[in-house]
């Protein structure tokens, strides 16, 4: 009961004053209402979304006391909120005469000059009130003015303003978690390196500055560099869940997979799971050639992101690279389902049922992706390949021609057309193309061996090989 008493005392207190003020309103006999009285009573129909009546309860205020800019600002901020901006700038310039030290003055200001698409006239009120505050008010107009660049997308400038207040005040956390996201969106990395190499120098023990130096050498792919500053974070702090997340990505950049998977997994026990950590810890996995436990985590991953096609893709390569081809085609269909036209999809759906000996339709996905990226190898590759042990020779020649006109002459397919001749028998046309071949690149060679093992017996072929050999020893 004695902790209710006085809420209720004060709710007792606000119905007398609210009593006063409509007497006051109504012109009947009232009280004198204070100033500061005015400002509860505007907060009560504030808090009720009641604008219209906060708006008037305002201007009685203003009535009561001419001179009050708090009241006045008061009441442009009720301006703004209702979308009467020009309103809102005329009362701000009255209130200016009676106090320009408010810094509420500015903000407010500010906020109306933005919403009526006058950035520049934002940023000059900011830069020139810079001069007139110090200490807190300063940082506060440092981020308005942040956030008035950021608007007007003079994003460098985003970053120059966190660096000021950073340099004031080493250790404001909303500075340090904001100027890690600009540094890496304005690509200032070298300077964010020598700024927070100057705040640890100060506060060693400042976790967040740790994490951002460590960010900013990863934003120069100086990945062991960002790893130490990762640990130190983490030594700080050991539940920093992102830094654990940051250094699981850096190992994978140096193809570390042991140690990713290791921090990685440290991200799952501090946070709730998430697709894309499972899917990483798969990608180590699959990496370290270890396809049960790479699907194992692919799959958690689809748990929680069942519309990630990706994630079917990357499951079905665990089964090809177990040879498990029906497994494969099951995955690549349910990737299919989600998103058809991916070249990747229709290339891997190609390669599975090429293994399994089903020309006709590996032939229909290789074709889509050559309709999908003309231009691209890939594709044409995978089909010539699938014509070719299918024993279509004479559409394999046909495809030969059409990637070599679509590929600008890449010399695979002049390999490819040659060894098509050979297998049709016209040895005199196939040496012709695989002298034209070698002229533009001999270390392609192995692709035209490796359609064709057996035919290292020819002696056009042997005599072609060595003396291509023998002329790059020579230079």
């Amino acid at each position: 009961m004695k902790d209710k008493q006085p809420f209720h005392e004060d709710r007792e207190e606000l119905k007398e004053l609210l009593r006063h003020y409509y007497n006051l309103k109504n012109g009947r006999n009232h009280p004198f209402i204070e100033e500061e009285d005015f400002d509860r009573i505007i907060d009560y129909f504030d808090d009720k979304d009641n604008l219209q009546e906060a708006l008037e309860a305002t201007e009685i205020g203003i009535e009561q006391f001419p001179y009050s800019s708090s009241l006045m600002l008061r009441k442009a901020d009720l301006l703004i909120a209702s979308k009467k901006y020009n309103e809102a700038l005329t009362i701000l310039e009255q209130a200016v005469l009676f106090d320009s030290t408010d810094i509420g003055l500015y903000i407010l200001k500010t906020d109306a000059y933005l919403a009526l698409d006058r950035q520049q006239d934002a940023v000059e009120l900011l830069e020139e009130a810079l001069f007139l505050f110090e200490g807190e008010e300063r940082i506060d107009l440092l981020f308005e003015l942040a956030d008035v660049y950021d608007d007007y997308e003079e994003f460098d400038k985003v970053f120059d303003c966190l660096k000021l207040i950073l340099e004031e005040v080493p250790t404001n956390e909303e500075a340090l978690y904001k100027i890690c996201f600009w540094t890496d969106f304005t690509g200032r990395s070298e300077e964010s390196i020598k700024l927070h190499q100057k705040i640890i120098d100060q506060y060693p023990y400042n976790e967040i500055a740790w994490f951002n130096l460590a960010a900013a050498f990863q934003g120069l792919k100086l990945y062991e560099k960002a790893i130490d500053a990762y640990q130190y974070a983490i030594a700080i702090d050991e539940k920093f869940d992102y830094a654990y997340r940051n250094m699981g990505d850096a190992f994978l950049r140096l193809r570390k997979y042991k140690e990713a998977i290791e921090v990685l997994e440290k991200v799952l026990e501090l946070t709730r799971p998430e697709d894309v950590i499972y899917e990483a810890i798969g990608h180590c996995y699959h990496r370290l050639g270890n396809s049960a436990q790479a699907r194992f985590h692919y799959k958690k991953a689809v748990h929680l992101n069942p519309d990630d096609s990706k994630l079917y893709y990357k499951i079905a390569s665990t089964y090809m690279a177990e040879s498990q081809w029906q497994s494969a085609i099951k995955l690549l269909e349910q990737a299919m389902q989600i998103h058809k036209n991916v070249p990747e999809y229709n290339l891997a759906l190609g390669e599975c049922k090429m293994k399994l000996m089903q020309y006709k339709d590996a032939v229909l996905y290789f074709g889509m992706v050559v309709h999908l990226k003309p231009k691209n190898k890939a594709g044409w590759e995978a089909l010539i390949r699938c014509l070719i042990q299918a024993k279509y020779f004479e559409e394999a020649a046909e495809q030969c021609a059409a990637a070599i006109k679509a590929t600008d002459g890449k010399a695979v397919f002049i390999f490819y057309y040659s060894a098509i001749l050979f297998y049709i028998g016209k040895n005199k046309e196939a040496v012709i193309q695989l002298e034209k071949a070698m002229e533009i690149s001999p270390k392609l060679l192995k692709k035209f061996i490796e359609l064709n093992p057996s035919i290292l017996q020819n002696p056009a072929v042997v005599d072609i090989a060595a003396r291509y050999k023998k002329r790059k020893k020579g230079d």
